[in-house]
């Protein structure tokens, strides 16, 4: 059993490193303050299965290896307009309310993307949701890359917003 448990562990951590090794150049890093206890907005974002409960471009999230609280779980996205994108869980960590994830395939004109989502205590009760990456553009200018995730976090961000600041 303790065999099965440092095995798995080392697993996640050589697994861990490797993702961190092809972080892109590129970065983008945004935030929302919601008005609800970091508990409850962790409830809503926390299961990396569940970008379509709260993400208005995703209509479909669908885990295709693993389970979703463990590193190595793989997400299947459907967007809108029908693209899919592929995406591995790096690393979960419940007790800090953060996870960071790769997109491993996608229509998105970048390569070498990993990303952190984290929700952390803000005053009076509020949480802040922190979503940041780094990536490289891929078929487009650093300027497109950069507009595209920018864009996409903004949607998810205002979604949450809109969400618990009623």
């Amino acid at each position: 059993m303790l065999h099965t448990i440092i095995k798995t562990t080392v697993s996640a951590l050589l697994f861990t490193a490797a993702m961190a090794s092809f972080a892109g150049n590129l970065n983008v890093s945004k935030e929302v303050t919601v008005n609800a206890s970091p508990e409850t907005t962790w409830k809503m974002i926390g299961d990396f299965n569940h970008l379509d409960v709260w993400h208005p471009v995703v209509v479909a999230s669908q885990l295709t290896q693993g389970n979703s609280q463990s590193a190595g779980a793989v997400r299947l996205l459907t967007l809108g307009n029908g693209a899919t994108i592929t995406e591995t869980l790096v690393s979960n960590n419940n007790a800090l309310r953060s996870y960071t994830y790769a997109i491993t395939q996608s229509p998105l004109p970048i390569a070498d993307y990993v990303s952190t989502i984290t929700v952390s205590a803000a005053a009076d009760g509020k949480s802040t949701v922190t979503w940041s990456s780094s990536f490289d553009a891929s078929g487009a200018t650093d300027e497109e890359a950069i507009n595209t995730i920018s864009g996409i976090y903004d949607a998810g961000l205002n979604s949450l917003d809109k969400h618990f600041n009623k």
